[in-house]
């Protein structure tokens, strides 16, 4: 039987547009991109998961936000079950503390980059 990962992703917003991340070098499926977020600890709650994720990440402690839908993707070695939250006010400054790319994307158009596969239902959703 594969793992099963739980992992909290968050979709970011900023004047009608999301954050999109590319995963760093060195790191699983690099050069890839998704929502910002991880795994979440043994007895974490998915909420301080998505805080603690997100402050280590992007530097940031999001404010307001909602848990919006949960998925579960299997890849080849392992399966994993994430759930979206939105974010729609934060505190800090957005930085790249893992040296990834980030990008605002207007959801209007196209998706413009190569998504994990675990998150292209989504992001074809918020294009929608």
């Amino acid at each position: 039987m594969k793992p099963m990962l739980d992992v909290v992703a968050g979709i970011i917003w900023h004047d009608g547009q999301y954050l999109a991340v590319e995963r760093p070098e060195g790191a699983k499926m690099a050069g890839w991109w998704e929502f910002p977020g991880g795994k979440i600890e043994e007895g974490e709650s998915r909420d301080d998961a998505l805080v603690r994720e997100l402050q280590e990440e992007l530097g940031i402690t999001p404010l307001d936000f909602e848990f919006w839908r949960e998925l579960v993707h299997e890849y080849d070695e392992f399966s994993v079950r994430l759930y979206f939250f939105h974010i729609h006010k934060y505190s800090g400054e957005l930085m790249a503390l893992e040296k990834q790319r980030m990008c605002w994307v207007d959801p209007s158009g196209p998706p413009i980059f190569k998504y994990l596969p675990a998150d292209i239902m989504i992001v074809e959703e918020l294009h929608k």
